[in-house]
């Protein structure tokens, strides 16, 4: 977050009251307070994401490894053909998976549809294509419900000031890529938008035709695993021991919305090692 810090100083003669304040509404119909609009979110993470990619490449961390890429495709392509079909405004955004080849156990996800998955959280949790699902639906219900946005919008007003103007951050465009980055893998959801994320993916799930009831084996899972080894998902993902009741809640309510022939996946790019 350092970046993002370095920015409000600068910007620091920028009061809030003088900024324009929005709004947005989530697919839960909760209201959002939004100082960085959705849009702008989607533009700047972009570059923030192939610059991540760009870093983890350097390093040798692309995962080299066609199988599970093919896996990968097949079932988050279905997860966004689903979420296409409910949110038709996401059909233009540059959806696309990395798989990183890191141990720790993680997947997060920027604005616009542009996720990565760490081979950590599939070895040590040896995962089923449902569980799978619901990991990258997760994810997903991040961008739909525009939550890297929101958690940039808190930041930036909870220290007074902000700019998204290039000209206003001393050409600190390399800053701002940092920021937003930081914002993705290292800044934890609240637990509000974590809660709309389960429900969103637990949905997004269901209707690609995964099991609804593998994201409560998904979540018993990483559980057991954290009281012997602390998961970096949790990190990002705030841990609640009622998170996986909440969801074996609502599997009773989504089952019926799982179809006998699960949808023709969408065709998205995937970033390995060749």
């Amino acid at each position: 977050m350092a970046g993002l810090i370095l920015i409000l100083q600068r910007a620091c003669w920028l009061p809030l009251a003088a900024l324009l304040v929005g709004c947005a509404t989530s697919p839960t119909g909760r209201q959002q307070f939004m100082l960085v609009p959705p849009g702008s979110a989607i533009t700047m993470a972009e570059s923030a994401y192939m610059d991540t990619l760009r870093h983890f490449a350097s390093k040798g961390k692309l995962l080299n490894n066609p199988a599970l890429a093919n896996r990968v495709a097949l079932i988050t392509g279905r997860l966004v053909t689903v979420a296409i079909q409910e949110y038709p405004h996401t059909a233009h955004w540059k959806w696309s998976v990395a798989l990183l080849d890191e141990p720790s156990a993680n997947a997060w996800a920027m604005a616009g549809g542009r996720m990565a998955i760490h081979r950590g959280i599939m070895e040590s949790l040896r995962l089923s294509d449902d569980e799978i699902a619901h990991i990258m639906g997760h994810e997903i219900a991040h961008s739909i419900a525009n939550h890297h946005a929101e958690r940039m919008s808190m930041v930036l007003a909870q220290n007074l000031a902000v700019s998204v103007m290039e000209e206003n951050v001393g050409g600190s465009a390399g800053l701002i890529t940092d920021a937003v980055a930081s914002v993705a893998l290292t800044l934890p959801n609240s637990r509000t938008s974590e809660e709309e994320a389960d429900k969103i993916g637990l949905r997004l799930a269901t209707m690609a035709g995964y099991d609804p009831r593998a994201a409560v084996t998904l979540w018993n899972k990483m559980l057991a695993q954290e009281k012997t080894k602390p998961l970096e998902f949790l990190s990002t993902h705030p841990n609640s021991a009622e998170r996986a009741i909440i969801l074996a809640s609502l599997v009773g309510e989504v089952q019926a919305l799982r179809p006998s022939v699960p949808p023709q996946p969408h065709r998205l790019k995937i970033y390995a090692a060749r």
